[in-house]
């Protein structure tokens, strides 16, 4: 008896999902087989979209027009520092850490994306070491090394289920007196929806939680940030972490916080009334309410 192609094509995906939930366990993160369970699926939905994200003219910008100004001030001169990026995706801002001459080092969850991160290094001639890891896992999966700077943000602190053990995570990974900096979508972005779904008004609507506590969010729709069709995208899960518990998780786990910063604005246009700045950027215009679309936190473990 033989299978046809598609009959092929689903079993193969039923393997890697349960490989993936399987891989999940054997890990000693801590978390509950819930969140082990929704932690694969979004695996399995940022394996299905980054082939897309890869192609797509989104991320076809240098890697130094997703930082701001202020983030270079607040980081530093890396010449010779070692710098992780947590929850790297496509690897397009890992970059420009490794053109300012660090020792750069990404992790991801991601298989398929990593493998779209090394095309892109090679590509821009840049030496980054990638590792494929749960970032619960990434002390294990760097094999005790330790760093100067921890970054992470732009959408990647809404997929951690537990914000404590992450704190320790990130302390585990810094060398006594390092710094971990988030540079992330502000809670108000997401509780107005960082991206407008189609038939949505342009208007500032609250119409997600700005707070932590109802525990995991299911998404189910089957485009991406890109704009881009997902084929058979699989149900991804996010959590929402506000400002308080961002400073207060920090400080329990042993940082000193160095600074604060919110900002209006954003790398692309959330609602259709933004207006472009100098470098690129959006902001929403001079009649509407200024309001805080992203921020930047910079912590000391002391």
């Amino acid at each position: 008896m033989s299978l046809s192609g598609d009959v092929w094509t689903w079993a193969w995906r039923d393997w890697e999902n349960d490989d993936r939930v399987r891989r999940q366990k054997e890990k000693p993160v801590g978390l509950n087989a819930d969140e082990l369970a929704q932690v694969a699926a979004n695996e399995a939905d940022w394996d299905a979209r980054a082939p897309l994200h890869a192609a797509s003219a989104f991320y076809e910008r240098p890697a130094d027009f997703w930082f701001a100004d202020y983030e270079w001030a607040d980081l530093g001169e890396l010449n010779g520092r070692d710098v992780v990026h947590l929850q790297c995706h496509l690897g397009t801002e890992t970059i420009a850490f490794a053109r300012r001459g660090a020792k750069t080092f990404g992790l991801d969850l991601s298989g398929r994306s990593l493998d779209a991160a090394r095309r892109l290094a090679r590509e821009a001639g840049v030496g980054i070491e990638y590792v494929q890891s749960n970032v619960y896992d990434a002390e294990e999966a760097f094999g005790g090394r330790r760093f100067d700077v921890v970054y992470t943000g732009k959408g990647a602190l809404c997929y951690l289920p537990d914000l404590a053990k992450w704190a320790d995570v990130v302390s585990g990974l810094l060398k006594p007196g390092g710094f971990v900096y988030v540079v992330e979508f502000h809670p108000l972005l997401n509780a107005l929806r960082p991206v407008g779904l189609p038939g949505e008004s342009d208007e500032l609507v609250l119409r997600n939680d700005y707070l932590e506590g109802r525990g995991a969010i299911a998404h189910d729709s089957t485009v991406t940030y890109t704009g881009d069709e997902v084929p058979g995208r699989n149900t991804s899960y996010e959590w929402m972490h506000g400002l308080g518990e961002l400073v207060t998780t920090l400080s329990a786990a042993g940082f000193r916080i160095d600074s604060l910063r919110e900002s209006e604005v954003l790398q692309w246009p959330r609602w259709s009334s933004m207006v472009q700045t100098p470098e690129g950027w959006w902001r929403l215009p001079d009649d509407q309410p200024r309001i805080p679309l992203l921020f930047a936190l910079k912590a000391t473990k002391v």
